[in-house]
């Protein structure tokens, strides 16, 4: 698989005329967005956890080597804080097994205010079989102030740290903890917001080369999605990555430009 580049989500209106027709009814915007993306991040299951119908639906609806991430839900890692992980965990993956080949990666995102408790994540990452990825993305500092622990329990299951940037600067340490990588984008400085600028988009693409070589998989998804950005930049990311001579999941030819710097598919 390599480098899968897709976007945080695809059911947004304000991408009618960016990636989707505005003909297009709502209920088709899955098929459309896999026929120009080859991943997606599902952050639908985060604020409320899909049936294993609608999960096996979007398998039926997209092509095979469609692969899926999906956000754990918020009830494990916001409400239950991580606590008594067996059952959320085990809901989850019961859920998504729908997905069948599609499921790719899971996304366990901590709260900003959770603060360093790597026997707790410990004993969450272990409820994951082995064969599940597992990505996880920690946001409060105190995180960081004791590498050798933290990076024991991400590299002990497999577990890869997720990379994060926030207006195109790194938010996290760039440790590589697992065989495969998760880079998330959130927010870029460039006009207009939230998107990324040409420059920024090339230093991760080198960053992300210089840390896993081509035969390695890493996911990667932009998670700035007003206006269209994350379409836009996915695809400008995808560019320079294959610049690089990395081999890179498909992503649609936008056309740069127009007053709002989105311009319609060609």
């Amino acid at each position: 698989m390599a480098l899968l580049v897709g976007t945080s989500g695809w059911q947004y209106k304000d991408w009618r005329g960016v990636l989707y027709p505005d003909k297009l009814p709502q209920r088709l915007w899955l098929e459309e967005y896999a026929r120009h993306f080859a991943t997606v991040e599902n952050n639908n299951a985060f604020y409320r956890l899909p049936s294993t119908e609608v999960f096996g639906s979007w398998r039926e609806r997209t092509p095979q080597g469609f692969v899926m991430a999906v956000k754990a839900s918020r009830y494990l890692t916001h409400i239950k804080r991580l606590r008594e992980p067996e059952e959320p965990v085990a809901r989850l993956l019961g859920r998504a097994a729908g997905l069948g080949e599609r499921m790719g990666p899971v996304l366990v995102q901590l709260p900003p205010n959770l603060q360093a408790d790597v026997e707790l994540l410990d004993a969450c990452l272990r409820r994951f079989p082995g064969g599940v990825r597992v990505a996880v993305e920690l946001r409060h500092e105190s995180w960081w102030r004791d590498e050798p622990a933290l990076r024991g329990v991400l590299e002990r299951y497999g577990a890869a740290l997720c990379w994060a940037d926030r207006l195109s600067r790194p938010v996290t340490p760039l440790w590589r903890t697992a065989p495969w990588g998760y880079v998330r984008f959130h927010a870029g400085l460039a006009d207009p917001p939230p998107r990324y600028g040409r420059q920024a988009l090339a230093s991760w693409a080198r960053r992300i080369a210089d840390a896993w070589t081509d035969e390695e998989d890493v996911y990667v998804y932009f998670n700035n999605d007003p206006g269209g950005a994350a379409v836009v930049d996915a695809a400008t990311f995808a560019r320079a990555a294959a610049a690089l001579g990395r081999t890179v999941s498909r992503t649609p030819p936008i056309a740069l430009g127009g007053p709002s710097g989105v311009g319609p598919m060609g």
